[in-house]
């Protein structure tokens, strides 16, 4: 009789785990109609924004790339073409050509140089050296300022008459104007830039990788650099895929910059600046510019497929 008490005090004290677990379910479903709206309201907004400012737009730039419709005349007068104007474009327009050398030549310099410096200014910052907050600031400093202001700081150093550069070297090139030199110009100060932005992304995820993998490979007697390339730069993978598909990106909508310099011209071809002559340009050729806009979308997607692939999968791990 004594022990009858004490039992039913264990039962009240530990109840049943899957009686717990449903009352935790109950007050989970148990919203109420105000957090129903606002809910509703969070999901749906954005997901209308990003379909009337993206999806419908891409869709129907798609569309257009097979008419040769000017942006005049009204749109039960298009015709359309078919691929005429994706055959137009790969065999009697010049500029197209230079435009994708010079997109190659964007993607090579940011993804050769301005990434690997990036990373190791990031590198050197995770060492938490002094005035490190300073360095860091001032180096993504140039990520908050738009390409086109950036253009005009540049035009500032690359100005033939005035220009820092040419005082400094005592010569009088003209930069921006010279098709020999104008694009490498121009490379230097989107990869200012662009050293800034990856920077940001490596020390991110230095910040966030355990400390005894580095101490792990200290122990082992590898030197620094090992340890990074074998140990710490393996676990980045998530991060590298980023990079990767920022930096393509990237070269493929530089625009801002070689449009403050030339509009897109003089040995500044690039397919951004193609698209916007021949979109808002004299020749307001829409169909013609979707095409080039469409080609630009399909090598994003490609990218931007792999990296949301990456990503799943490292979920479903």
């Amino acid at each position: 009789m004594s022990d009858l008490p004490l039992i039913q005090a264990d039962r009240a004290v530990e109840p049943p785990a899957a009686t717990t677990n449903r009352g935790r379910g109950r007050r989970l479903r148990l919203l109420s109609g105000t957090d129903r709206v606002v809910i509703t309201l969070m999901v749906l907004i954005p997901l209308l924004l990003v379909t009337a400012l993206v999806w419908l737009p891409a869709l129907a730039t798609v569309v257009l790339s097979g008419t040769d419709w000017d942006g005049i005349g009204p749109l039960a007068d298009i015709d359309f073409v078919g691929g005429r104007n994706y055959g137009d474009v790969l065999t009697i327009y010049p500029p197209f050509v230079p435009a994708v050398q010079h997109n190659l030549l964007w993607l090579a310099a940011l993804f050769l140089v301005a990434t690997p410096f990036g990373m190791f200014l990031a590198v050197l910052l995770d060492k938490e050296l002094r005035g490190s907050r300073f360095y860091q600031t001032a180096l993504y400093l140039p990520v908050v300022l738009s390409l086109a202001l950036i253009g005009f700081v540049w035009q500032l150093i690359y100005s033939r008459d005035q220009g820092l550069l040419n005082a400094v070297l005592g010569t009088d090139v003209d930069w921006y104007g010279d098709p020999e030199v104008n694009i490498w110009a121009v490379l230097l100060a989107s990869g200012w830039r662009h050293v800034g932005y990856i920077m940001l992304l490596y020390l991110a995820g230095l910040k966030g990788v355990d400390p005894s993998l580095r101490e792990a490979a200290a122990v082992d007697g590898a030197s620094e650099a090992k340890s990074f390339f074998r140990v710490i730069f393996p676990v980045l993978r998530p991060i590298n895929i980023i990079v990767l598909v920022v930096t393509v990106i990237e070269s493929l909508r530089a625009f801002d910059l070689v449009w403050v310099v030339n509009k897109g011209r003089n040995g500044l071809e690039l397919l951004s600046a193609l698209v916007t002559q021949n979109v808002v340009g004299e020749a307001s050729r829409i169909g013609f510019g979707s095409a080039l806009a469409t080609i630009m979308l399909v090598v994003s997607l490609v990218f931007i497929t792999i990296y949301l692939v990456t990503v799943m999968r490292g979920e479903d791990r």
